[in-house]
Order: structure tokens, then sequence, then C-alpha cells
């Protein structure tokens, strides 16, 4: 009863409407869209419900002021209290204008297009884990577990499954299986559909799957790569005759044995969303180095729907679509590792021609405007501004992988890096490394047969000439062929006895003496020679690569920084060096007319010394004076280090070009000439005059025009005829090789069968 009549006491009293009480100071106003915070009766801050900041600056002038409690505000203003203590810190840092959101997307956050979203939605769908979601779109796991929260993901349960569909028939040959998991990621979980799914009998998981079926017509997969839903291009052909430039076809036997596509699979994963995607874009590079179009802007005098029918397009990419796939596989920064792999591959399949491997360096000489380290180009006898590439060659002189240099670095600096690699790849086979004149060092040769490898390279230096009865004529059988040498064979024995190598001297008919160092004692002398000898085929790589395969063409115009304290010859030691030896050849023309006096004086002049010395005084003491400006100069040489940080001799950055997409041209040219190398090989016995038109032969064979006829298992590439009877029989001797092979074209479940009409 008295609980009635106490609640009964006060009415009417009860807080207007639009007023929220924050505690016994502070109230909140509300008028539509309008607020006004108020203490103790007067109005502090006034805003709009859309105006944030100052929202923010109310709840924060509120703490602060010490008005009212954390807890209080954020239970107001329906914030956290994390939240108010953030705005309290941005207010601290920034002011008014740190409470203000910047305009765009919040930095910091890795932005995803909405093609990117709906790839990831497709890939939750398969079943893909977040971290393999992360690696292939190379964000942080939490980016894409923050987005798929976001986008209301919800793990599917078995009675959910994402589009459950059976394989059905299809009767067009380059459509291959495939499903269609989801679609871009609605605000909701997403409805089931069905779509039809197309399939070949002979059809794998990995071949590349399409919805179009008009070769000439491909916006069905443009749409589908536009809408983030197709990684790659599935290559589509069409019967055709007199296709230009499909000879080029004959190269991808080799290529796709090299495991070309399946390492860049394994080292890139995928270039996201696209049309040209990686097996698409690494195929058009192979084939334009071996259709001799030499960098990417040379494309501009083909004809994109001419080039795309070899490759099963609609038309070819484009100059700036092939930079971008270039920039994009650069980025990566994985060129190193991805050779690493080729290397991997290629010893796995020719371990056989890896007795003897070739090393030497390629000076790229550079003409753009940037400054860049010198280095001495051999072939022009210049010291020029270049990068220098280190090849490794193996037996037939094949690349094997390519390394830069840093600043130019020496054969001598390079090689124990160079060595590690093979090591690493060969294991503990036996090897050879032959080199030139340029990796000659004492020091340098028992690194290598302490590192159980041996060496063959040309002694150095000035030696004493061999007898002529010590040489004899020597001779022996190798790859088919019998080569003789007149050779004096002897041991020798470096720094200073504790390094016993052996001298193999060749002599020549002009009376020229070469005399070749090596540690391997189980081969004959001739062997020797001819080994040292084979060096030139791969100086003949080189330029055969310049010419051919432009190994020299700048890939990209960009720099990167490097290293500042990398040590480099000291100008001002260079300088006084110089003086020195000037001073020095002084001092010893001097020296030389002192003594051609002494010589001539008869001692009718001066027949004692002394007076010899008087006769002869300003000519002795112009010769103290020179001597006494050595002295001084070697003081002065001896006072300034002999090398000294690059960064101390310039005060611009200290620059390099960017290395990583070269690199990866230079890898994809090198896949090209073992492609090649694999033709020639392959002709090699049926084909008489292979050493001198192998190759010609070839070239001609890949740049000719071929017939196209699509079946239900098979491309079937039908070249035109040679320019002789006997060309023809070779390259259809070539197409029985390769079809052996039973080689699928990548991408669909085609086998590639070749042959060759015979000439009318």
């Amino acid at each position: 009863m008295v609980d009635t009549q106490d609640a009964d006491l006060f009415p009417d009293v009860h807080n207007p409407d639009g007023t929220v009480v924050i505690n016994d100071r502070c109230l909140i106003k509300m008028k539509g869209e309008q607020r006004a915070v108020i203490v103790c009766g007067v109005v502090v801050v006034q805003y709009k419900v859309s105006d944030h900041a100052a929202e923010a600056y109310a709840m924060v002038n509120l703490v602060t002021q010490g008005w009212a409690e954390q807890n209080d505000v954020a239970r107001i203003f329906g914030r956290s209290t994390r939240t108010v203590r953030r705005y309290e810190q941005y207010f601290a840092e920034g002011g008014l204008a740190g409470l203000c959101r910047p305009e765009g997307y919040p930095k910091g956050r890795q932005r995803l297009r909405r093609a990117r979203t709906a790839l990831i939605w497709g890939w939750k769908g398969k079943g893909l884990s977040n971290r393999e979601i992360a690696r292939r779109l190379r964000v942080s796991e939490t980016a894409i577990r923050k987005l798929l929260r976001r986008l209301g993901w919800k793990e599917p349960t078995a009675e959910s499954s994402l589009f459950p569909l059976e394989p059905e028939s299809s009767a067009n040959p380059n459509l291959s299986a495939f499903s269609i998991s989801a679609k871009a990621p609605p605000t909701t979980q997403p409805a089931k559909a069905t779509v039809p799914k197309l399939s070949t009998p002979e059809a794998t998981a990995a071949v590349a799957w399409t919805f179009d079926t008009d070769p000439s017509n491909r916006s069905g997969d443009r749409l589908m790569a536009y809408l983030g839903l197709l990684e790659d291009a599935a290559p589509l052909f069409g019967s055709r005759d007199n296709v230009a430039a499909a000879g080029v076809l004959l190269a991808l036997p080799p290529i796709v044995h090299s495991g070309l596509f399946v390492c860049a699979e394994q080292i890139y994963g995928s270039l996201g969303p696209a049309f040209y995607g990686l097996r698409t874009s690494l195929l058009t590079l192979l084939l334009m180095a071996l259709w001799r179009i030499k960098r990417p802007e040379g494309l501009k005098e083909h004809s994109p729907q001419e080039l795309g029918r070899v490759l099963g397009l609609d038309r070819a990419p484009e100059v700036k679509t092939l930079r971008r796939k270039l920039a994009r596989l650069a980025a990566a920064g994985r060129a190193a590792q991805f050779g690493q792999l080729l290397a991997q591959q290629r010893v796995a399949a020719r371990g056989q021609s890896l007795g003897f491997l070739y090393v030497d360096g390629h000076v790229r000489v550079y003409h753009g405007q940037h400054r860049l380290p010198k280095t001495h180009v051999a072939r022009m006898r210049l010291s020029l501004p270049a990068t220098t590439d280190y090849w490794v060659n193996d037996t037939a002189g094949d690349p094997l992988f390519v390394v830069t240099a840093e600043a130019n670095a020496g054969m001598v600096h390079m090689l124990p890096v160079i060595l590690e690699e093979v090591r690493a790849l060969v294991g503990q086979r036996r090897l050879t490394v032959v080199f030139d004149r340029g990796g000659f060092s004492p020091k340098l040769f028992k690194q290598i047969i302490d590192a159980g490898l041996d060496l063959l390279t040309y002694r150095k230096g000035r030696l004493r000439a061999i007898s002529r009865k010590l040489f004899h004529p020597c001779s022996v059988r190798v790859d088919g062929r019998e080569v003789s040498y007149l050779l004096a064979d002897q041991k020798v024995r470096l720094l200073k006895g504790q390094l016993p190598l052996r001298q193999v001297t060749r002599l020549s008919e002009d009376g020229h003496q070469t005399p070749i160092l090596t540690s391997r004692r189980d081969l004959v002398p001739a062997q020797v020679a001819y080994r040292m000898f084979e060096r030139w085929r791969q100086e003949n790589f080189f330029r055969y690569m310049r010419e051919e395969y432009a190994l020299d063409a700048l890939a990209e115009h960009a720099v990167v920084p490097d290293d500042p304290s990398r040590q480099v010859p000291n100008p001002a030691w260079a300088t006084m060096d110089l003086q020195l030896r000037q001073a020095q050849a002084h001092l010893d023309r001097l020296q030389a007319e002192y003594g051609l006096e002494a010589l001539t004086n008869f001692e009718l002049q001066h027949p004692t010394m002394r007076g010899f010395k008087i006769a002869q005084g300003k000519l002795g003491q112009k010769i103290f004076a020179a001597w006494e400006r050595v002295q001084r100069l070697e003081k002065r040489r001896a006072a300034i280090p002999k090398r000294v940080p690059v960064q101390s001799l310039s005060e611009e950055p200290i620059i390099k070009l960017a290395p990583e997409r070269k690199h990866l041209t230079n890898l994809i040219k090198m896949v090209a000439y073992q492609a090649e190398s694999a033709l020639f090989r392959l002709i090699a016995s049926h084909y008489q005059r292979v050493e001198d038109e192998g190759r010609t032969l070839i070239q001609s064979a890949l740049a000719s025009s071929a017939d196209l006829v699509v079946t239900e298992k098979e491309l079937r590439v039908t070249l035109a005829p040679q320019s002789s009877p006997h060309r023809t029989r070779a390259i259809a001797r070539l197409c029985e090789e390769l079809n052996a092979t039973q080689t699928v074209f990548p991408g669909s479940s085609l086998r590639l069968c070749y042959a060759i009409r015979e000439a009318s």
C-alpha cells in the first residue's frame, strides 16, 4: 500500500521529449536531425546527425573536460569505450582534422576490386582455404578472412553444396570439362543456379574451360574474365587453311616437355582474373621469340587476329597488354626461383650432357641516360656502362641458367656463387667447369678442387716457351668426328708448389703456344684441348642470341637502388698511382742517361769517378730530385685508400637497372633456344648439311604457314612444303619424331599431330 502511494506522489514528473540525460550535469537535446550537448544549462556543442566528425568532437569534449565518464558517453552515443578512446587519440594527434575521415578508400587497407571479390567467393565455393586464396592474390590471410566476414560468407553444408553438376557430352572438341562454383558475391548467400557443363572424353581437371563455341568470337570468355571468374582463356581452334606462321607449333613438344608451364604455375600461381592469363602470356612470349619478334613493340607489325589463330584465341595480346603481364610477373620478384626450377627440370631431362659446364660472362651495353658502372666490352675493346650476365651452358652449348652479376663483378668473384648453384642442381655428380682467362686465380682453383669439382681453363701470364721437341701429334674422336692437335703434356705447380695441376700446351701452325690448365688427369691430351676450345660454342651462342633473339635488348627503363656501401676503385688513388708511375718512368730515363754517359766516358776525359760525378753534376741533381719525388708520391699514395664506398664518390642516388623483368625475358628466350636446339638435334640424322644449314632449316619451318584441322581428339598441323624436296623430307622426318611424343596443346585436350605437304 505504501509502495503504491509513493509511486503516485509525482505522476507528471518525467524528461521532456527529445531529451537524453547523460549524468546530473550533462544532457542532449534532439530536434529532427539537430543535436545540442548542454552542460549545466550551457550549450557547448551543436551538430547535425550526419556530421560524424562533430559528433566525435562532442564525445571527446565531454570526456577531456571532465564533464562525463567514458562509459557514460559511450553508452549514450551508442559507441564502445574503445571507440571513444580512439577518438581521443585522433584528436590529440591531429586536432579536429584528425576526427575527419579522409576521402577515398582507407589508407593501409588492401583494396580488392569487385572482380577479385567475385573470384574469392568462387574459390571459397570450391573449398580453397583462406591461406591459399591469400597466396594466390598476394595479400594477407587476415584480409581474406575480414572480407569474407563482411560479405556474410557461411561455410556450406552437405545439403547446400554449390552447383553439384554432372558432365554432359558435347560435340565441340575444343570445349573442356569445367564447372562454375559461384557467381559474384551478393550481400546474402547466393542462390543456386544451373550451368551446363561441357566436356570431351579426353578432358581432365587440369584442362581449361570456355563458354565460347566460335573461335573468332570469344566475347563470353572475355565477359567471364571481366567478372573475375576466369583466370586464363582456353585455347579454342577452328579448322582453317594456310594459317600464317603456324609452323611455329613444331616447337611446342620441346617447350611442353621443358616443364615451363608447370614451373610457372608452381612459382607464380596465377595472374588473377584475366583473359590472357599466365599460360597464355608465357606461350605468347615464347612463340614471339621463335617468330623473331624481338620486343613487345614488334607486335605492332603483325595482325593480332593472325597470331591469335595460332594461339587458339580470337586475337593475340597486344603491346600494352603484354607489357602489363610482364610487369605483373616482375613485381612478384621470383625470376631467380623460376630459373632455378627450370634448371632442375633441365638437369633431370639432360643429365648426361652435364659432364662439362661452360661458364662465361656476357656484357650488355647500356645506352640510356642513367649513370651505371662501366666494364670492359671485349668485342668493342672499350669500357662502357653495361650490365654483366653470367651464363652456364652444357656440353652441347645449350644454356642451363643465367645469373646477373652485381656491379659487373668479375669471373673470380662470381664463380664461387655460380658453382654453389651448380652443385645444388646436380648433386655429387662429377663436373668439370670450363672458363676463360677472366677466372684465372690459383686461390680460386684450390677452392674449386676442394669443393669436389674439376677445372679447365687457359693459363694466364708470361711463360717461358716450351721446346718444340716436347710437342707430339695427338688425335681423338669426339662427337662423331676426329680432331688432331700438336700438344705437350706437363705437370705444373702453383701457389708456391701447393697446387699441382696438369698443363696441356697446344702449338699452332704459326708457332703460337696456348697453355691449358686442368685438374683432370684421366683425359687424353687431345680430349683436354678439344673441351677447352669447344668454349667457342658459348661465344657463338652469345652471338646467335644477340642477332636472333635480341639478347641485349633493354626490357625496361626502370632503375632500382643499388648498395651504396659497395666498394669501388678510388679515383684519387688511381690519379696518384698515375703520377707515381710517370715519376718512376722519368727517374728511369734519367738513370739510363746517366748510365749511358758512364759507358761512353773515356779515361782521358774523366779518369776518376770523382771527376765524372763533377762533370755530370747537373744530371746527378736531376736524378736525386726525381728520386725524392718518387718517395713523396709513394707515401702520398699509401695514405689514400685503394677502394672506397661508391656513395662517397657521388651525390646522386646509387642505382642499377631493374633486373627482374630482364631476367624473366632471358629465361623465356633461353627456353625458346632450347626448343630450337631440340628440333635441330632431331633432324641431325635426316639432313646431311645439318651443321651448316640446320638452324636455318628450323627457322624456315617455324616461320612457314600451315593448315589447321580440328577433330575430337587432335589438332592436325600440316605445314606448307619447304623450298626444296630434300628439305621437305627432313621436316617430314621431324614431324614423325614429334608425333611420337604425343604432346597435347597447353590448356586443351587436343593432341598435336604434325605433317607436311609434298611439293606439287
